[in-house]
């Protein structure tokens, strides 16, 4: 089950805050475990015993906090050891075993990492109450996509937390904002990318392979974003504050900054859990440098199993050592030209993440300069600029956050919210209309701009 469906936004979400608000306060924290699990068994159907692994580590974990926060030395040294292996271990097992993935296992592993490090280092107490851990690291919204939360952030929540009506509203224009971005905009250009799939790399033209990476630019940003946002939106509605995991990253003028504001969340994991305690910039520019390659290896690895992502990785930091080196101060005080230099590069790393065929990525990128391959329709780029044209200015003028900050600043809210019941009937449309809304191939002829402005209208 994910947020942009059916079952999720007719059944599950309704019956779920139904009950969750009738229920005493002492109550809503079983109230929330239960609906975690119905979600996660829901996503597990063909595997359940994927429901009891998450259960198990849940435990685990919280055994592995109490003997941590109880022992000394060496031995406080051991079970922290012993922890993260077991941990760590289940990741690197499944990610490379050649068995299917448990849903949300590389966010709900980095969770239990940063608790048992947070125990060791004293930033937070050992918890007493199995109860809060186990909720911590099955609360059903961030377990799937992040945001990678810390135990102190939410610890308190856990004991007592406070639902208003104001953040109750608050949450839902944030999760119906989010909504929006996924059906209506990644949806669409998804559509795109996997059209260009269809015709095969070696047969697009120049122009339609550049949209191409384009599109899947802003699916990846607006997908990712609008899962995030709608996290962000589940856990007000519900009393808990999820951190924010995205700062309208592409309008960013390095690579470097980039990585600030783009998952936000991982990117401070690997910060703090990693690249810190491997000595961060403080030994010396070769050991920093090393430091960082450590760190992207490990980012693209964390990724995905495949070849790309690991290239990935290292091609991410050989662009931000350059940046360190040479070019990232004089990019950051001409700005223009970091934008020019970021317009580029962005769709270019995201290319190598997307293609996780090695020899296609290569005759792709061979088509992003007309080497290689047979344009077989000329007329191409024409064709799915009059298709997609419409979605792509409001994708890009929606990444600068603009129409967002917006809506925000609307002050009446009966405004805002018939914009937002605008977006819920669109998304609604959208998901119950199918793989059409991709825009491959429109039932009866209705054009794309058609269904856009049907499904907003």
């Amino acid at each position: 089950m994910v947020f942009s469906s059916l079952e999720f936004l007719l059944w599950f979400l309704p019956f779920f805050l139904g009950i969750y608000y009738l229920v005493p306060g002492k109550y809503r924290n079983l109230c929330l475990f239960v609906f975690s699990m119905v979600f996660y068994a829901y996503g597990t159907l063909r595997q359940p015993l994927y429901l009891l692994l998450l259960l198990a580590s849940a435990a685990v974990n919280y055994i592995f906090g109490r003997l941590i926060g109880r022992t000394q030395g060496r031995r406080r040294q051991g079970m922290l050891a012993f922890g993260l292996i077991y941990n760590l271990g289940l990741l690197v097992f499944f990610k490379f075993g050649g068995l299917p993935m448990p849903i949300g296992i590389s966010f709900y592993t980095f969770q239990a990492v940063s608790y048992l490090v947070d125990v060791y280092r004293g930033t937070v107490a050992c918890e007493k109450k199995p109860g809060y851990v186990v909720l911590y690291l099955t609360m059903f919204p961030q377990l799937i996509s992040g945001p990678i939360t810390r135990f102190s952030r939410i610890r308190a929540r856990l004991a007592e937390r406070v639902c208003s009506r104001k953040t109750f509203l608050r949450g839902m224009e944030i999760f119906l904002v989010g909504l929006g971005f996924k059906v209506l905009l990644a949806n669409r250009f998804g559509g795109l990318w996997k059209n260009i799939g269809g015709i095969g790399y070696e047969s697009v033209s120049v122009s339609l392979a550049w949209m191409g990476i384009v599109a899947y630019s802003l699916q990846i940003y607006f997908d990712f974003y609008g899962y995030s946002l709608m996290a962000m939106g589940l856990g007000k509605m519900i009393g808990f504050s999820l951190p924010v995991n995205f700062r309208h990253p592409y309008l960013s003028c390095t690579m470097t900054e980039f990585w600030r504001r783009w998952h936000i969340t991982l990117g401070s994991w690997f910060r703090d859990y990693v690249y810190i305690p491997l000595g961060g910039n403080r030994q010396g520019k070769g050991r920093t440098y090393l430091n960082l390659l450590i760190v992207w290896c490990l980012t693209g690895i964390w990724h995905g199993n495949g070849w790309n992502f690991l290239i990935w990785g290292l091609f991410l930091f050989a662009v931000i050592a350059i940046e360190k080196l040479w070019i990232g101060r004089y990019l950051n005080r001409k700005r223009w030209l970091g934008h020019l230099y970021m317009i580029l590069l962005i769709p270019l790393s995201w290319l190598i993440f997307a293609v996780t065929d090695l020899r296609q990525l290569g005759i792709y990128l061979g088509r992003l300069v007309g080497i290689g391959g047979v344009n077989v329709f000329a007329g191409d780029f024409v064709k799915y600029l009059e298709q997609y044209g419409i979605f792509l200015v409001i994708g890009l003028l929606f990444a600068t956050g603009l129409p967002e900050k917006l809506f925000f600043a609307i002050r009446r809210r009966g405004i805002r919210w018939v914009l937002l019941l605008a977006v819920l009937a669109g998304s609604l449309y959208g998901i119950w209309a199918g793989p059409w809304c991709g825009c491959s191939a429109p039932p009866s002829g209705r054009s794309c701009i058609f269904s856009f402005s049907v499904s907003i209208l």
